[in-house]
């Protein structure tokens, strides 16, 4: 699949397998112990010099980070190095394992738990000015056993993109847009007469997971610690996404000749698609004629639900500088600075308090905005990369696999994983 929102940069899953083997052998320097004289020293003399890492987006978030980083330190008295990474799992994964990581970088929220379950990072989420003002969803991603350990640097959710040109080809009109999965269904059947296919659906959790919130199910529990895949909500999902698929009312992006939704969508293979705000870019670059609207996913049958994408700002647990860490990460994260940042690059912010000014100057976005009352993060549990990439390969199966059968696997292998 292609994520299209690269300035995520999620890492690679050798990053968790490099911190988990480590942390077997007793090598990896993060062993808890309530000895303080056991701790890494926390403090280094004189103004601090901070290291940071980033999966970088491109030139203008690069740019964005670098001139926040110099008033910071301009600020303070201290300084922040910012790095792009050219692959940011594989060079903290070198970074951990040479004992040497940088003070602060960008952890993907499906990469958190791993990093949070071995001791890598600093659990310092509660110390930065009004924590709560982040979007509670998004505390909820980087929170592990019941600690918030760090603040999110902006997000995406998903969305309803609709083609507004074949939705018009095909008679239909605002009132038609779908709220619910049965008028997503029937406006199904309104474009498919008229021979457009009506939705683009990406062919993994990160899409078709979206139903499942909708449905009231989801892969685990809240806190990441049970198995729920086999559940009735999930296996109602699954079941209505696969009368879609079957139908054809939604294909998949490679039935389309297509690598991800957004591409289906901008080569007008497809009248809608769900993805989520980084579509803009890509339809900007590639597609920049192609007239569309925003608007939030139907609802299921327990409500509106959607999926969110997330990083964290990370502080490292060995880091010498881990006060001026957080008074950086701080700076990086107010109402402020996340506007400024949403300017320059094209992010949502994670505090609420950002979220009139944002919906003011980008009034379009208001639908990926909303998602975040009622979103759902990634799975918040470690040693899960195998299992959800089984998931993946049956939902790319689902027209000739059981939901059922498909639901007891990912249980069976999501209850392993946690060590149930």
């Amino acid at each position: 699949m292609k994520r299209s929102n690269v300035r995520k940069a999620a890492l690679s899953t050798a990053v968790g397998a490099v911190l988990l083997s480590s942390a077997a052998c007793g090598g990896s320097g993060f062993e808890e112990t309530d000895d303080p004289a056991a701790q890494p020293s926390q403090v280094s003399a004189g103004p601090a010099q901070l290291q940071v890492l980033i999966g970088s987006s491109g030139d203008a978030e690069t740019k964005a980070v670098t001139d926040a980083a110099a008033a910071w330190g301009a600020a303070t008295g201290n300084t922040a190095t910012v790095t792009p990474a050219q692959d940011l799992g594989q060079q903290l994964g070198q970074a951990f394992a040479g004992d040497t990581p940088p003070d602060v970088f960008y952890v993907d929220a499906g990469r958190f738990a791993d990093y949070a379950s071995v001791g890598a990072l600093e659990p310092y989420g509660d110390k930065i000015t009004n924590p709560t003002d982040f979007y509670e969803s998004l505390r909820t991603t980087f929170t592990f056993d019941g600690k918030f350990y760090c603040a999110p640097k902006d997000f995406s959710t998903l969305a309803l993109i609709v083609n507004t040109d074949l939705w018009s080809k095909a008679g239909l009109t605002d009132a038609d847009i779908p709220t619910t999965w049965d008028q997503l269904t029937a406006v199904g059947e309104k474009l498919k007469a008229k021979d457009i296919t009506p939705l683009a659906l990406g062919d993994t959790r990160d899409r078709v997971g979206a139903f499942m919130v909708q449905a009231g199910g989801w892969i685990t529990s809240a806190d990441g610690k049970t198995a729920t895949a086999d559940s009735p909500e999930n296996l109602e999902a699954l079941t209505y996404v696969q009368k879609l698929v079957k139908d054809k009312t939604a294909q998949y992006p490679k039935q389309l000749s297509a690598g991800w939704g957004g591409e289906a969508f901008g080569k007008g293979a497809a009248a809608m698609t769900i993805e989520g705000n980084w579509i803009k870019g890509a339809l900007t670059n590639d597609f920049p004629d192609v007239k569309y609207s925003v608007h939030e996913l139907p609802a299921g049958p327990a409500g509106k639900g959607t999926l969110s994408f997330t990083t964290c700002w990370g502080v490292a647990a060995k880091s010498k500088n881990k006060e001026a860490a957080i008074s950086f990460v701080e700076a990086m994260t107010t109402a402020e600075q996340q506007m400024t940042y949403a300017k320059a690059f094209g992010v949502m912010p994670s505090r609420q308090s950002a979220k009139d000014a944002y919906t003011a100057e980008f009034p379009n976005d208001a639908p990926f905005v909303n998602g975040a009352e009622y979103a759902q993060g990634p799975v918040n549990a470690p040693k899960m990369d195998s299992v959800l990439a089984d998931f993946d390969t049956g939902i790319q199966q689902l027209t000739s696999l059981a939901p059922k059968t498909l639901l007891a696997r990912v249980q069976k292998n999501t209850q392993a994983a946690l060590g149930e």
